[in-house]
């Protein structure tokens, strides 16, 4: 596939660092000649410093041979223009763009990207997806990651298995004979940075991450039985007004109307704007480092708080901070990619990636094959994809033991007619099945043929 890439920073480097590393024929686009040499230095890719909406800059980069165009760049009218060029003067088949301003996405204006207007296929907001990130971890609190597939029908979670987890040293084959009536599986493990498929002899060690697919009414029983019995956050401070904040927030006062919501906001023109928006919630002008003011916040009462300011090293003192002060549990926002793997030892318990997240958004489009949905894991090191298996797909009509014994993919769940299935080796999957599977990055090519249309499908 050839792809044009508009925009050199985190997430446009992330993109094309994927799509390279599949061998993907990539061209980026920067106006920044700094941003362009650290690309071309580091990756395979071709790279060209202009203006991304500019058509003789397109046309360098290749765009009138491209099978996508994906617009990543700091500012939404270059993103939309880029896509608006690449479809009027190079017929450029899928055109990405990030939209932030929440304007533009206005129900009201739905209109505005339809192919008569201007031709956006997918319009990916980065607020959006990482405020319902963090709002989906507010309502699973054991759980380090949550990522909802099939409908909200099947969730895979992430868990961190301390030294008091009942399953540790246990192989994982009698987790299924002690629960045989749940609905849940043990996909995928990252152990010292390395993160691999169990198999069926595998046991979990204190210290690693396990990623299990369950079905959705099932989740909370399933954390319980690893030792996560957190009660759902009743009292949250959010560290930041920006427009994750405000989302959080909004969202909080409508879908957990018992939960007493309150933001520490450093801007006090935003804090005053966002106090008149929001109805229940309790806006705070101040630094979320302000010992004193977290102190006026109550922390040393509160069940969470969520830092989502624009700076990591503000969201990790502040989590720190609040811990030490007596809050529960916190859960940080970090930009930065080589954070994460600190964070356990910070003191963070949980964490939202933004970059990731958003490159998550952008494969599902990009992969092949009939796939849904995509969410990266541990920097790429593996990918959750769900896909719908059509009458040509080679996996339909087989025997499931012979897709397991492939090292590096594991089958979570299968969802037909509405209904989650566990997966056994004897279970075949069927025409329009959609399969949950979780694949080591090596082998994610291989899970995107086993779901590719032929020709003779035509």
């Amino acid at each position: 596939m050839k792809v044009v890439i508009c925009g050199a920073g985190q997430v446009g480097y992330g993109i094309a660092e994927k799509l390279a590393s599949e061998q993907n024929d990539v061209s980026v686009i920067d106006s920044s000649p700094q941003l362009v040499n650290v690309i071309r230095d580091t990756l395979d890719v071709r790279g060209f410093v202009g203006h991304g909406a500019h058509p003789d800059v397109l046309a360098q980069a290749g765009a009138d041979q491209a099978d996508m165009i994906i617009a990543v760049t700091l500012y939404d009218e270059v993103n939309m223009v880029a896509c608006q060029v690449a479809h009027s003067l190079f017929n450029v088949p899928t055109k990405v763009a990030r939209v932030r301003a929440q304007s533009y996405l206005a129900p009201q204006n739905s209109n505005l990207f339809s192919r008569e207007n201007m031709p956006i296929d997918v319009i990916i907001s980065p607020e959006i997806e990482v405020g319902e990130m963090v709002l989906r971890r507010l309502s699973l609190p054991g759980a380090m990651e949550t990522v909802r597939f099939a409908d909200d029908n099947v969730i895979v979670v992430g868990i961190d298995c301390h030294a008091d987890c009942p399953v540790l040293n246990t192989p994982l084959r009698q987790l299924s004979e002690l629960f045989p009536d749940l609905m849940a599986t043990v996909v995928g493990v990252s152990r010292d940075g390395n993160v691999f498929v169990p198999r069926s002899g595998d046991m979990l060690r204190e210290g690693d991450i396990a990623y299990v697919c369950s079905k959705r009414d099932q989740v909370r029983r399933m954390l319980g039985i690893f030792g996560h019995e957190e009660p759902e956050a009743k009292r949250v401070i959010i560290a930041g007004g920006g427009n994750i904040g405000s989302y959080v927030a909004r969202h909080l006062e409508k879908r957990q109307i018992k939960t007493k919501v309150k933001i520490i906001e450093q801007s006090r023109e935003k804090a005053v704007r966002i106090a008149d928006e929001l109805r229940r919630t309790v806006v705070l002008h101040g630094s979320a480092l302000d010992q004193v003011l977290l102190q006026e916040a109550d922390v040393q009462n509160t069940d969470m708080i969520v830092a989502l300011t624009n700076v990591d090293e503000v969201n990790v003192l502040s989590c720190v901070m609040a811990k030490k002060l007596g809050c529960e549990r916190n859960l940080s926002l970090l930009n930065n990619s080589s954070y994460p793997a600190f964070a356990g030892a910070l003191g963070i318990d949980t964490f939202v990636n933004p970059r990731q997240v958003t490159i998550s958004k952008i494969l599902q489009h990009v992969r092949r094959g009939r796939i849904r949905s995509v969410h990266t894991l541990q920097n790429g090191a593996a990918e959750v994809i769900e896909a719908e298996a059509l009458e040509t797909s080679p996996l339909v009509g087989r025997p499931l033991r012979e897709i397991e014994g492939v090292e590096g993919i594991r089958i979570g769940a299968i969802f037909r007619n509405d209904t989650v299935i566990k997966p056994s080796g004897d279970d075949t999957i069927l025409a329009k099945d959609r399969v949950v599977i979780f694949a080591v990055a090596n082998k994610v090519r291989q899970v995107e043929q086993m779901f590719r249309v032929s020709l003779e499908f035509f």
